[in-house]
């Protein structure tokens, strides 16, 4: 159906290979596409039905009927089935056939990529980026898809999907096609809970798959640590080869009984990619000792480019053609993205979780002259418990903290600010609240001296921000610049002002 493939099927032909049961004729009928979202079909197309937490599909029929549809799919009987004029095809899952003939119509494209998988609660986005940039130098046309977007070659491309950081199946196995027809080798994707547990990967063959860390985020979405941890290990199921974290013990349980080749990486006596923290940061392979010359800060960014140096390994790339390009690594916008002015540096970084806000502060704490000054929220209808964690760290690392918003979505801004603040130490007092998010960031960069650091941690690269009066523009990046302008002109007014005092 897309690209140079095109594929053209008959309803019949898609469901031969299928269990199902159908309810009426005119199955010789072509199809020209398949959707799970009544308002994306068009003539020809394949509507099919899921029950979602909040909206049952099967409401959408006859919207569905009214675009083009040929066919219904779905998993359960429908009264009056014989009413609507197209057949009703039943089938064990709905979910796993739009997986199936998502890639079907895209002439599985994954069977001729090499396909990378990353996934872990924390630094998804940064591996992904350090894999795409080394191919990248060394000759591989290669593809990028995650968090921040979509990246051929490093450059950012305009494709139509829901802002997630793994695609649904209608919208990434187009995306496979397409990059495959530009000519792309090797996909490096971001592999989340919710998209493994989702199916959105079943009908993707998985190369390498990457197991960075076991964190708290996303566990209640899941319903409970095990089934947030059986999530994760859909990927290890289901790759050629894996690599994974030997410094998390969560990770190495849930790869000790892998029947596929396991490659460990960390800082771990065991890990087959040791990263070894002397005077000099080295690594070691095969028993031999190379000089590691990262250029990103943090001792957890030397995970990751562990991490992506494995993959580039097990792809079958030579050690020194790798570590030719491993100091030229850029983090991926909204990472530790630094703005310095006038003696105080500001960071936006994405670190959501208390794993992450922790790794970030003490890699600050460890550079920082003056105060670590930190600016922070978070998410609502999202994990309650982490709330507050998050604020029992940031009291312990920072010298100064504002809470703030994040993406409140529905919740209360200030309730979910009240669960923060109970994890504060009670002898911590440099804490205060400003639940608009403009003003917190205004607040702590107006405080900022010579020597200090100011962290606005959450949001990162996002451009959003999510309240329960609907979603508006927004950029911690953008705030960070403006108050640091803001502040250079107040400094300027203050010293004219100081200077006429003198005069006169």
């Amino acid at each position: 159906m897309f690209g140079k493939e095109r594929v053209v099927l008959l309803i019949s032909e898609l469901l031969k290979d299928w269990p199902c049961t159908v309810v009426g004729d005119k199955l010789g009928v072509f199809v020209s596409g398949i959707t799970e979202h009544s308002a994306n079909v068009k003539q020809g197309f394949i509507f099919v039905v899921r029950k979602g937490a909040s909206v049952d599909g099967a409401c959408y029929i006859k919207e569905a009927i009214e675009g083009g549809a040929v066919a219904i799919v779905m998993d359960r009987s429908l009264n009056n089935c014989q009413t609507i004029g197209i057949p009703i095809i039943t089938v064990p899952d709905s979910r796993r056939f739009l997986s199936y003939a998502c890639a079907r119509f895209a002439g599985n494209p994954s069977e001729q990529l090499s396909v990378i998988a990353v996934t872990g609660t924390n630094g998804k986005t940064t591996v992904t980026h350090f894999v795409g940039q080394i191919l990248n130098r060394l000759g591989v046309r290669t593809a990028v898809i995650g968090t921040t977007g979509i990246f051929i070659d490093g450059k950012k491309i305009d494709y139509k999907a829901p802002d997630m950081t793994t695609l649904p199946v209608e919208f990434f196995q187009p995306l496979l096609r397409k990059c495959l027809d530009d000519g792309v080798t090797h996909i490096v994707l971001e592999a989340s809970s919710l998209g493994l547990s989702t199916g959105r990967l079943d009908h993707c063959e998985i190369d390498i798959g990457v197991l960075l860390n076991i964190g708290t985020d996303h566990i209640s979405e899941h319903g409970g640590t095990s089934n947030y941890i059986n999530a994760k290990k859909k990927l290890v199921d289901k790759s050629k080869i894996f690599i994974a974290n030997r410094d998390d013990e969560v990770c190495v349980k849930m790869t000790e009984s892998i029947a596929n080749k396991c490659i460990y990486f960390g800082t771990h006596s065991l890990s087959d990619i040791r990263v070894l923290r002397e005077e000099n940061l080295q690594l070691i392979y095969r028993n031999e000792k190379r000089d590691f010359p990262l250029s990103v800060p943090g001792q957890f960014n030397e995970l990751n480019s562990a991490a992506a140096i494995t993959v580039l390994l097990e792809l079958g790339f030579e050690l020194e053609n790798i570590m030719k390009y491993v100091s030229e690594l850029m983090l991926p916008e909204g990472r530790l993205q630094c703005f310095e002015q006038d003696g105080i540096t500001v960071y936006v970084d994405f670190a959501h979780t208390p794993d992450a806000i922790e790794a970030v502060l003490l890699s600050l704490l460890g550079i920082c002259k003056g105060k670590l000054i930190t600016v922070f929220g978070c998410g609502g209808n999202r994990d309650k418990g982490k709330r507050a964690q998050m604020g029992t760290i940031a009291s312990l690392y920072s010298s100064h903290v504002i809470v703030t918003s994040d993406n409140p979505r529905s919740e209360d801004p200030h309730l979910i600010i009240n669960d923060i603040i109970q994890g504060f130490h009670d002898d911590f007092n440099g804490v205060e609240v400003e639940p608009d998010r403009r003003h917190a960031i205004h607040m702590a960069i107006a405080l900022a001296l010579d020597g200090d650091i100011v962290l606005i941690a959450g949001k990162g690269h996002e451009k959003t921000q999510q309240t329960s009066d609907g979603v508006f523009l927004f950029s911690d990046q953008e705030e960070a610049k403006k108050a640091l302008f803001h502040r250079q002109v107040n400094q300027g007014r203050n010293l004219l002002s100081n200077q006429f005092t003198d005069v006169n």
